[in-house]
């Protein structure tokens, strides 16, 4: 969409008009000179959409070069491609057949131009694989699959091309064909349909040839006009990124495309990520004849709304029944196109609609060889591997999983002006900023206590106050909470530990470990926590709390009196201790959002203590702990006489 007011399509008084049904758009794909180009040529020819004159000019070139006629040469508009042979950007033709209309997007297969190839394949419904009879499944068709299914895409017709040059055979079609399936099973992609053609000769272009009596499905473009087109973009949950905000006389028009859902007058609306919530006023528009009262997906518009609100390119409309997801991280399913591998820790700029913000990689956590289908043991990522990646942002961004919206799911990355990746966004695990407990409580009010938090540190000699140590599970949480209580009761501490698993038990028994649920379950312990805090006690909590923002909130409940210690052991020590044999679990599939193996954890960017957990002994850790209570929380009174049984074990 051009930087410019956007336009809508001329309206009857009353409602936008109702768009004309779409082409169904087609990505031409398949390795370098298995015969794309040539094909869409002469499907472009057996339609009649070529004109005698474009015929005899790309016969005359083909002549003056002393090569034979190229159907390629219809498509293929760039000088590099006539040069070279290969297709280096991704054409569009249409054409028309049984009462449908097709967009071809004839797309790049050389390696160097896969970057093209996906911008060409990215927005499509369906796609017709291009395979060479004679040289098969080759490794870029292996690669076009897997992107076809990282891009989402579905609806396959395989064209087993170049059938002059094997004599028409049977044998060598069914090869192929068995081939190719194999690897779409692989990747969940079944009920693709196969023809045996030839571009040169016409061969299964439009009708059955007489050259393959075995082979009786149709013509190519019959089994393109079987597929089913995408569900209506107009049906699904309203998506509308802001590309820009505009200043007309006194309006302020937000400008954007909506990319799924509907849009009327008067609607109410909230604004991600900055929640604003709002009602639409007017949707504007060029060239419109009578008001518009209603847009819908493939439309890009211009809204201005009943209040003003700060609004910003990036942001996304939405019904407040069905907002975007709101998380500065995700987890990526990266197709790699940098030239050098991809690592933990890179900085590089995410665009994602029209948002665009930088992020880093923060894990890679598996890297698929596409050329081979296997998983890698790497900890890079390779140039043209797909990968599942960490990302996080330095804000808050509106998205949405993209098997739920793809059009607000898919992203790309990067360096500097240069594209070095895209993918989809995967949000199984992370919570929604957005998710906030409801109060349902009215007609309360808070009840002052006579006895102060002064009254309550003399009588026990120190202050009240909350440890919160986090963790991945088997970093050592729950081992140095009770020792270190131990060492604070003999002290002369009034001191307790909080237990994820103790809570669970109880309080928190109703709570399971979805991302909703995970951020409920220490919303409750960290409420509980600041209680006895302000009770005059020290409070030991040991829970994994993976989520910044939940710890946050922990903190705000508690106030200055909050310590978080952050117990750093990485994913493999812990794995490697798994005392309680969850990672097991969570490997072999019984445990589902298990927080590092498929659930994220968020380590504190910021804790007033960080230990070693991972190497430091459970002494050395206990000692640190205690040395800074001591400092933080210390007793003003001797500590009292201790029993000969807690001596023995402290």
């Amino acid at each position: 969409m051009a930087d410019t007011l956007p336009t809508v399509a001329p309206a009857r008084a009353g409602a936008a008009r109702i768009a004309d049904e779409a082409p169904l758009r087609v990505a031409v794909v398949g390795h370098v000179d298995h015969g794309k180009s040539t094909l869409v040529g002469r499907l472009l020819h057996a339609k009649g959409a070529l004109s005698e004159t474009k015929v005899a000019a790309v016969r005359a070139m083909c002549e003056r070069r002393g090569m034979p006629f190229e159907w390629a040469f219809v498509t293929d508009a760039l000088q590099a491609e006539r040069d070279q042979g290969v297709t280096v950007d991704a054409g569009h033709v249409r054409l028309a057949h049984g009462g449908r209309s097709f967009a071809l997007i004839d797309a790049p297969g050389h390696r160097e131009f896969l970057k093209n190839m996906i911008s060409g394949a990215a927005d499509c419904d369906a796609a017709l694989v291009v395979i060479d009879a004679e040289e098969g499944v080759r490794e870029q068709s292996r690669r076009h699959a897997f992107m076809l299914h990282l891009l989402g895409v579905r609806e396959l017709v395989v064209a087993v091309t170049k059938m002059d040059r094997v004599d028409y055979a049977q044998t060598r079609f069914d090869e192929v064909r068995r081939d190719f399936t194999t690897l779409l099973a692989s990747l969940g992609i079944a009920g693709a349909a196969f023809v045996p053609v030839s571009g040169r000769a016409g061969d299964n272009i439009l009708n059955a040839s007489p050259r393959t009596p075995w082979y009786r499905d149709g013509g190519l473009l019959d089994r393109l006009g079987g597929i089913a087109p995408r569900p209506s973009a107009a049906n699904r949950p309203l998506r509308l990124p802001i590309q820009d905000v505009y200043k007309f006389d006194t309006r302020r028009i937000l400008a954007g495309r909506i990319e799924s859902g509907r849009l009327r007058v008067g609607d109410e609306i909230v604004i991600a990520p900055a929640d604003h919530r709002v009602a639409v006023r007017g949707i504007e528009g060029w060239a419109v004849d009578g008001p518009i009262l209603e847009a819908e997906a493939g439309q890009s518009v211009g809204i201005t709304l009943d209040e003003q609100v700060f609004v910003a390119r990036g942001d996304v409309i939405a019904h407040p029944e069905s907002p975007a997801f709101e998380t500065d991280a995700f987890r990526g399913r990266l197709f790699w196109l940098g030239r050098a591998p991809l690592r933990a820790g890179a900085r590089l700029t995410l665009r994602v609609h029209t948002a665009e913000t930088p992020v880093t990689v923060e894990r890679i956590e598996r890297v698929v060889d596409t050329a081979r289908m296997t998983d890698l043991a790497d900890t890079e990522v390779p140039p043209h591997a797909v990968a599942d990646i960490l990302l996080r942002g330095r804000a808050v961004l509106a998205l949405d999983a993209a098997r739920d919206l793809d059009r607000t799911g898919r992203f790309v990355l990067l360096d500097g002006p240069d594209i070095v990746g895209g993918g989809l966004v995967d949000l199984d695990g992370f919570r929604d900023r957005r998710a906030r407990p409801a109060r349902k409580a009215t007609n309360i009010a808070r009840v002052d206590h006579r006895v102060t938090a002064e009254m309550r540190a003399d009588r026990a000699g120190h202050r009240g106050g909350v440890i919160w140590l986090t963790g991945l599970s088997g970093s050592g949480k729950s081992t140095l909470a009770t020792e270190l209580e131990l060492r604070l009761f003999g002290k002369g501490y009034q001191v307790y530990v909080l237990d994820g698993d103790n809570l669970r038990h109880g309080l928190n028994a109703n709570l399971g470990f979805s991302p909703d649920d995970r951020a409920e379950n220490i919303r409750r312990a960290g409420e509980v926590a600041a209680l006895m805090a302000r009770a005059g006690f020290l409070v030991l909590t040991a829970f994994i709390s993976p989520y910044r923002a939940d710890r946050a909130r922990a903190r705000r409940a508690a106030g200055a009196d909050f310590h978080e210690v952050y117990l750093r052991a990485d994913l493999a020590t812990c794995e490697a201790r798994d005392p309680k044999g969850l990672y097991r679990k969570a490997r072999a599939g019984e445990i589902a959002d298990f927080t590092g193996v498929s659930a994220p954890y968020e380590a504190p960017e910021t804790c007033e203590l960080v230990l070693d957990s991972g190497f430091r002994s459970v002494a050395d850790c206990v000692g640190a702990l205690l040395a800074h209570v001591e400092r933080t929380f210390p007793l003003d009174r001797p500590a009292p006489a201790t029993p000969a049984t807690l001596r023995a074990v402290t």
